[in-house]
């Protein structure tokens, strides 16, 4: 009775999710000027139930020889504004690293291979950057499930590139703390790019297809 009046509650209290109209987000990975892998987020709404699905997968080669390999998939749930279950696994060139989370009447309960069991403080989110409110949000991280609460500041707004060749107009914010991240968001509030530094120095960025 407490979960089911909680998520109630939460349905009522939210405004819808920001779901794109195509139901679907892609973006090419960009390194050095060529592409070196994609970044899909699907959506399927039954309900007031949404179940969000991130697929990325990246290599960079060195004369032909593999040297990054990443591969991510995750699953949300959500009920109306309450996010209910997470699901995650993470590959790092060999290396696994996994989240998971489930509602229950204590709350959004987290694990991951970086953290113990813990209680996600309201409202959470996760590091999919899908929808832009997570800015203001604790954020739940799916590769390893630690718990983030990363700087947010807003700068000018840009114009930013997409895959298709037209430029798009988009907000931009700067996330730093336990990690950095460049994000965009358009005019719609549609994830609309995203950057950061390598750990070799060079620049990854997203066009959105």
């Amino acid at each position: 009775m407490l979960l089911s009046g909680a998520v109630a509650a939460a349905r009522q209290a939210a405004a819808a999710l920001p779901v794109p109209r195509a139901d679907r987000l892609e973006f090419r990975i960009i390194r050095h000027g060529s592409e070196i892998g994609r970044h899909t987020v699907t959506f399927e709404s039954r309900g007031e139930s949404l179940t969000v699905r991130v697929t990325v997968d990246a290599l960079v080669t060195l004369l032909s020889l593999p040297i990054v390999r990443y591969a991510h998939r995750a699953t949300e749930t959500w009920q109306g504004d309450a996010l209910i279950g997470v699901s995650a696994e993470t590959d790092k060139n060999g290396r696994h690293q996994w989240a998971s989370a489930r509602r229950t009447n204590e709350g959004l309960v987290v694990l991951g291979s970086q953290t113990q069991r813990y209680i996600a403080p309201e409202p959470a989110a996760t590091t999919s950057y899908w929808d832009k409110r997570a800015l203001a949000r604790p954020m739940i991280s799916l590769e390893d499930g630690v718990l983030l609460r990363p700087k947010v500041a807003e700068h000018k707004a840009d114009i930013v590139p997409t895959a298709s060749g037209g430029p798009a107009v988009a907000d931009h914010y700067v996330l730093s703390g336990a990690f950095d991240v460049e994000l965009w968001y358009d005019r719609s509030d549609t994830w609309a790019s995203l950057a950061y530094s390598a750990p070799d120095g060079s620049t990854v960025h997203y066009e959105r297809l």
